[in-house]
């Protein structure tokens, strides 16, 4: 059913609980996993921020990617991709899915409702509306409480 699957994190503990997820998943369906994290350098827009400060982000990305990397292939996934992009999140991530032909998107959620989410903004939301795939969201304060 699903033949490429790809799981988005920023490296918080929130985004980190949809990996459990994304590694059965990816075992269940033989599928390999692609791990994408995105650097959004927007808000550093109108600051100026120094490539020195980009490159840290981005290794700061490399990191995560590659700690759940290594944890879904200690638990059997075969195939496990790495990336870590620039950009806005949701459309990066529509982008990754379109140019790797994911099949389904794994993702964390804060769980935000309301005037928060809203003010905010939320990926996952805008994901969710826009995704050309299935998305699979897990929401990290459902998570915490044991649910």
């Amino acid at each position: 059913m699903y033949d490429r699957i790809v799981l988005t994190t920023d490296g918080s503990d929130e985004s980190n609980v949809a990996t459990d997820h994304a590694i059965d998943l990816a075992r269940a369906y033989e599928a390999p996993l692609h791990v994408l994290h995105v650097v959004d350098t927007r808000p550093y827009d109108a600051e100026g921020i120094t490539q020195s400060m980009i490159e840290s982000l981005e290794e700061r990305g490399q990191r995560a990617v590659g700690e759940i990397a290594e944890t879904a292939s200690t638990r059997g996934v075969d195939r496990v991709e790495t990336a870590v992009v620039r950009g806005e999140p949701h459309d990066a991530i529509l982008e990754y899915v379109d140019e790797h032909d994911i099949d389904l998107i794994v993702m964390a959620t804060h769980g935000r409702t309301g005037f928060k989410r809203y003010l905010l903004g939320s990926v996952a939301e805008k994901t969710i509306r826009t995704a050309p795939v299935p998305v699979h969201i897990v929401r990290a304060s459902a998570a915490d409480a044991g649910h």
